[in-house]
């Protein structure tokens, strides 16, 4: 037996669709035979299907609620499509290579989303996302399945089948809604796979496209995941020449774990401010306290209805509508421990004394930030002009205590933290941020469009010419800074990042059978990596392929003058090098491996890969098909 090829596509959306429906409706699947391979494939009956979902299935209803827009069909099928592409590192770029457990990603998010899901699938609690606002200027994602002005037109009735405009082109704005979905759309759909059960994703939008937002967001996460939508004041200031002086963003908060999200989700740090509203006037031994109200609205119990003697003699029912919170015995068992008190004189009504350490530890969140509690925008460009100085070369970052707020509510200290349109990667300075305040060890991952800078901006005159390179320089001094404030508790801190780079396969696209290539080109078929390719993309290509974290740490050691590379000391051990021979084999095997990778181009003749494979079945006692499943050549 010799080993089979390792699959270097990304997921196939569709066939975890399918997955997922055959986990609860197994019996609505069938097999049939690939007309192009005439291997026995798993496909679904739809007529078992519908019986299953007896009246609760619809095709074409004359009238049904839905979101729809031209090129919605086809964001769909984009987001099931599997890529083809890869990430290769980039050392140079990154600090602290061998250490670090975060990344940075340079590329289109929605190709990089895909490629990192078979490593990432279920992994981050967290997802902040600043997409573009559609504001008319901003729209840099120039996805090939965007739907075309002819198309639009086509769609929502301006012109007919033959071209002919029914009138004027007064909707044209409605097709850049339509693009900013379809833009949208799959990279939501790919991000949702990447979130844990628990995990929670945070969505800042304005006015320009909530409305879309909301429902686009409803669709994929489901309507029982919507959590809130909050009013950040991101302004300072007002706008007198507005009609009204917005002063105000949105960020709409979903999670997988719909309401139980309450139960996960951390409080806030309890705040002077908070505190200061607990007094101790009567020198109570447990401590602070403030009143609180007895009575509650609402439906009427009998039991809750009682009258109360107040210590002065006066008679008191609930207020109308309402009730009292407790049953009677519960209620004089209270104020016999000092629990209630009827004004500060004891001719009052009742009220309940509310201590502070009875509290929660902290304070649920509100559904309205303001700028005093997380910032604002010109916060924000101040916070960038002290990583620098001399230029400004970010004129739209988010505040550190708005991302530290998100993360403070929604993740633990040793979660993954994601943004795949990180922008100048404040989340990235906020997470380092919040690990140096609370001793986390939070890992991120940011991924953004290496878009250029403008010509004339204060960027391009600083040296920046694209969005990234402001981002990894950002990256690097504000872990710098951090650690410079603190020295004494940061020693640890994780400031390093790896840098990866999206790019087209490591293998040239071999289009003939082998039969058809003459003796002259047979070399090429055997060994078709790409010209410039090294190691560590082949390894790191294959981490992807085969689900490994690109964090985890690596080691290369040299046998017979050849290189073996171990990831996270076994996971998965690689040699690439020709003329493979029997000590770097031991040597592979001595490392306990979890899998194992070799280039198809290390083995002159199948004999010799049949030998190797039958060789590391024994050193490691595997058994024909764990040994087919672990062992993989490119």
């Amino acid at each position: 037996m010799k080993p089979n090829k390792l699959e270097l596509n990304s997921v196939d959306g569709t066939q975890l669709n399918l997955e997922a429906l055959y986990q609860i409706a197994p019996s609505c699947f069938t097999e049939v035979k690939d007309d192009k391979t005439g291997e026995l494939r798993h496909v679904v009956n739809f007529k078992t299907l519908r019986q299953l979902l007896g009246d609760n299935a619809v095709e074409d209803a004359d009238e049904m609620y839905q979101f729809t827009w031209p090129g919605k069909q086809e964001a769909r099928r984009e987001a099931a499509r599997p890529t083809t592409k890869t990430l290769r590192p980039v050392v140079e770029d990154s600090v602290d290579w061998d250490n670090t457990q975060n990344l940075y990603i340079e590329g289109d998010n929605l190709e990089v989303l895909k490629l990192l899901q078979k490593s990432y699938m279920g992994k981050v609690k967290m997802i902040y996302i600043d997409p573009p606002y559609n504001t008319g200027n901003d729209f840099v994602y120039d996805d090939d399945f965007a739907v075309s002005q002819d198309d639009y037109d086509l769609f929502s009735g301006n012109v007919d089948e033959l071209g002919n405009r029914y009138r004027k082109n007064t909707e044209s704005n409605g097709r850049f809604h339509s693009d900013w979905c379809s833009m949208m759309y799959p990279r939501l759909m790919v991000a949702k796979s990447l979130l844990s059960d628990s995990g929670s994703i945070f969505l800042t939008l304005d006015d320009h496209e909530i409305v879309n937002g909301r429902k686009l967001m409803d669709e994929i996460f489901g309507e029982k995941s919507f959590i809130s939508t909050v009013i950040w004041e991101n302004f300072y200031g007002r706008s007198n020449a507005a009609a009204i002086s917005l002063a105000h963003n949105y960020i709409l908060i979903y999670s997988k774990a719909g309401e139980e999200w309450k139960n996960i989700r951390n409080l806030l740090p309890r705040d002077l401010k908070s505190s200061e509203k607990y007094k101790n006037p009567d020198n109570d031994p447990r401590g602070p306290w403030r009143l609180g109200p007895i009575f509650a609205s609402g439906e009427r119990h009998e039991g809750l209805m009682y009258t109360i003697k107040t210590p002065t003699g006066r008679l008191i029912s609930p207020p109308k509508g309402s009730h009292w919170r407790m049953l009677e015995d519960v209620f004089w068992a209270m104020y016999k421990d000092g629990r209630i008190m009827f004004g500060m004189n004891g001719t009052g009504s009742p009220a309940i004394k509310l201590f502070l350490k009875d509290v929660q530890d902290g304070i649920v969140p509100r559904s309205i930030w303001t700028y005093d509690e997380v910032g604002h925008t010109q916060d924000a460009k101040r916070e960038i002009q002290q990583i620098f100085p001399d230029e400004m070369p970010f004129d739209t970052p988010k505040p550190l205590k708005l991302i530290k707020q998100i993360i403070q509510i929604s993740c633990r200290n040793t979660d993954v933290i994601m943004d795949f349109f990180s922008g100048s990667a404040t989340t990235a300075h906020a997470v380092m941020q919040q690990n140096a305040e609370d001793d986390g060890n939070r890992k991120y991952i940011m991924v953004q469009l290496p878009e250029e800078t403008p010509d004339d901006s204060a960027a391009r005159k600083a040296g920046y010419n694209t969005i990234p390179e402001i981002a990894k320089e950002r990256i690097r001094r504000a872990g710098k800074k951090i650690k410079e404030e603190s020295p004494l508790t940061t020693q640890n801190l994780d400031t390093g990042f790896r840098v990866f780079r999206l790019a087209d396969s490591n293998f040239e696209e071999v289009k003939k059978a082998p039969s058809e290539y003459d003796q002259s080109q047979l070399d090429l078929f055997l060994n078709n990596v790409k010209s410039g390719r090294t190691d560590l993309d082949l390894l790191f290509g294959a981490m992807l392929s085969w689900g490994v974290q690109l964090s985890l740490p690596m080691t290369s050691e040299e046998v017979d003058g050849k290189m073996i590379y171990s990831v996270n000391d076994g996971d998965l051990v690689a040699c690439f090098a020709d003329d493979i021979t029997e000590n770097i084999v031991k040597a592979m095997a001595d490392k306990q491996p979890l899998r194992v990778l070799f280039r198809d181009s290390c083995f002159a003749r199948d004999d010799a890969k049949i030998n190797v494979f039958e060789t590391l079945k024994q050193l490691l006692d595997w058994s024909e098909e764990e040994a087919i499943k672990n062992i993989k050549v490119i």
